[in-house]
């Protein structure tokens, strides 16, 4: 083997020995490499965490924020409908006297006095968006527009409107007084609902 052959031999084994200083080196570089690594994967974590604590609160707010104009939007809405429901009586009595029937010309004038007023008041408040619970005499009874304060005997079919006592009214949408009504029942079904009635009390 030639000189020259060692020589290149001895510096190639030279230049694949690492030294302790590069090798920790390399170790420190790893180190820092995954810790850098980590933090990152926290950063990540924490900026998803925020992002979705941020989403909620917007959604939180958008809610709130439609909460709030649909309440301004139905107070608006249904402002009238307390002065309505104070109304309702006076209503009633120009019902009952332009329900009679005139005995003279004296009284017919003055009905057509009443009449007016009506007429003027319903326009008005009509305006606002109330309107009458148009119920007649053979409708089938509806809870959700009509009160039955008492029941009739006879023949045929059961709660079927025979009489109506007071007009119901609404607003918009919402009902401010359901039409006052007697129903029908069946013959001998008051008395048998007394009987009951009257079991009850006994055995209390």
């Amino acid at each position: 083997m030639s000189k020259e052959n060692t020589e290149k031999e001895v510096k190639t084994e030279k230049e694949e020995k690492v030294s302790p200083e590069k090798e920790k080196s390399k170790t420190i570089s790893v180190e820092k490499y995954n810790k850098a690594l980590e933090q990152i994967v926290n950063l990540n974590k924490e900026v998803e965490n925020w992002k979705n604590k941020y989403y909620k609160a917007y959604a939180d707010v958008d809610n709130l924020r439609k909460s709030i104009e649909k309440d301004h939007s139905d107070a608006l809405k249904y402002r009238a409908e307390g002065f309505i429901d104070k109304l309702i009586p006076a209503l009633d009595g120009f019902n009952m006297a332009l329900n009679v029937t005139p005995s003279n010309q004296e009284m017919s004038n003055f009905l057509q006095g009443f009449n007016y007023i009506y007429n003027n008041i319903m326009a008005s408040i009509e305006s606002e968006g109330v309107s009458e619970i148009n119920v007649k005499i053979g409708d089938k009874f509806d809870e959700k527009f009509m009160n039955a304060i008492d029941t009739v005997e006879q023949e045929g079919e059961e709660n079927i409107v025979v009489q109506v006592l007071g007009r119901g009214y609404k607003l918009h949408d919402r009902i401010v007084r359901p039409a006052v009504v007697y129903v029908s029942c069946k013959p001998g079904s008051k008395d048998k609902k007394e009987e009951k009635s009257d079991e009850k009390d006994e055995n209390k």
